[in-house]
């Protein structure tokens, strides 16, 4: 599966938030979205799955203008998973789960459907919460729940909007290298925004750094993400630093170095 923007635009009423956006994400990969606060990640995201349609520009599914998608086959082929979800007060984690898998149902779930959610829930480490009603739950684990859900719905693309904000270390690093390996072992895709440059370092196969409305840069995560992207993205100063577990960003300020690089 195959996800091409062509010089996407979007604006919330007058005001531009994304500029002639371009690129293609490609099934069996992780492709993360990088930038700073307000640089139009989260619209993305919502452009690229239809939530809010672009102004101008296209986005294309396989070939096919997502416009012209119906929604429930659009569930099939994209789970989207906001910062905020929105949950009935009384559903409970196992009913929340099983909802990805409305886009299959006929007349009602199915014992394979009940399998596949349950996996999903056993994969995130949200099994042990079947019972629990989803507000009684902590910000961290809501969030494993929606992802679980995500995982019911089998898509050829997951879209996630800051999947590790809410988790701790550990859970950061668990809901990576879950995902990752479910994109490699299902060969679907991944598009991910994110704010931790180490995780993108370890765990995407493409990165896509956004700024000023635009790309800043689109490649490899080894030639993307370097002292210099850091820097004019960002505003900070950095090292690129290896380790005996691999590369990574080490941030400082510069102002107790002496050697900014401005």
């Amino acid at each position: 599966m195959r996800i091409t923007l062509g010089d996407v635009c979007q604006s919330y009423d007058s005001f531009e938030v994304l500029k002639n956006i371009s690129f293609t994400a490609e099934a069996g990969e992780v492709l993360a979205l990088l930038g700073p606060n307000g640089c139009g990640k989260s619209t993305l995201i919502k452009t690229i799955c239809n939530v809010k349609p672009a102004i101008s520009g296209s986005v294309h599914i396989n070939g096919t203008d997502i416009t012209e998608i119906k929604k429930k086959d659009l569930a099939k082929l994209i789970a989207y998973v906001p910062q905020s979800n929105i949950h009935s007060v009384f559903s409970t984690v196992y009913d929340t789960v099983l909802v990805g898998r409305c886009p299959y149902m006929e007349w009602s779930y199915t014992r394979n459907d009940l399998k596949i959610a349950a996996e999903a829930m056993m994969a995130m480490r949200v099994d042990d919460l079947a019972d629990r009603y989803v507000n009684e739950l902590s910000g961290g684990q809501m969030q494993r729940v929606f992802i679980a859900r995500a995982l019911t719905q089998d898509p050829g693309f997951y879209l996630f909007d800051e999947p590790t904000s809410s988790l701790d270390l550990r859970n950061q690093l668990d809901t990576m290298r879950i995902m990752n390996g479910i994109v490699k072992k299902r060969g679907s895709g991944m598009i991910v925004a994110l704010h931790d440059l180490n995780l993108a370092l370890r765990y995407s196969d493409k990165v896509l750094v956004m700024k000023d409305k635009g790309i800043y840069a689109f490649g490899r995560p080894e030639d993307v993400i370097t002292e210099q992207t850091i820097y004019d993205v960002y505003d900070v100063d950095a090292e690129i630093v290896e380790g005996k577990h691999g590369k990574y960003i080490q941030p400082y300020d510069c102002s107790d170095t002496g050697l900014c690089l401005s």
